[in-house]
């Protein structure tokens, strides 16, 4: 999982679609602050954005000390919610929430983008299998923070 952090930081890019700023040719991506409790979703959010602007952009992901400019960001919460049930006392259905913050700054420290309390979500069903139903909550996390990415990195692009 934190092989993509480490990957992405070597400066390698897919071809895309115009730069995150008409200057930026370089962003480094620090890893997202969790807040939440849910383990491991910093990573799981970092890579998602890293991702993100190498599909979808020109810029190049380098190390934070050799960017530009640094895309940071905190995962506020991470909450879940009873979407369905069969019965009384049995959920079969849940609905994931993640609510973030998300900054571009120079390294002058000059923010020049940023989104507040961005929320997103995932339903996914809920197994009486603790193992089946940690991964399919770990799944709907991944989907949020790959929607979270595509939505706001478009929002980069569009935005200037």
């Amino acid at each position: 999982m934190c092989g993509l952090v480490f990957f992405a930081s070597c400066g390698y890019q897919f071809e895309g679609g115009g730069y995150l700023h008409q200057d930026v040719t370089r962003v480094g991506v620090t890893i997202l602050k969790n807040n939440s409790s849910e383990t491991g979703a910093g990573i799981t959010f970092t890579n998602a954005f890293i991702e993100e602007i190498l599909e979808r952009t020109d810029t190049t992901v380098v190390d934070p000390s050799r960017a530009t400019v640094v895309l940071e960001g905190t995962i506020k919460s991470i909450t879940f919610s009873t979407l369905s049930r069969s019965t009384t006392e049995s959920v079969v259905g849940r609905r994931a929430w993640a609510t973030v913050d998300v900054k571009l700054i120079r390294t002058d420290g000059e923010v020049i983008w940023s989104v507040k309390d961005f929320t997103s979500h995932e339903d996914y069903t809920v197994s009486e299998d603790k193992v089946e139903d940690e991964q399919n909550k770990r799944e709907a996390v991944a989907k949020i923070a790959t929607r979270t990415a595509e939505k706001l990195v478009s929002k980069l692009l569009t935005n200037f």
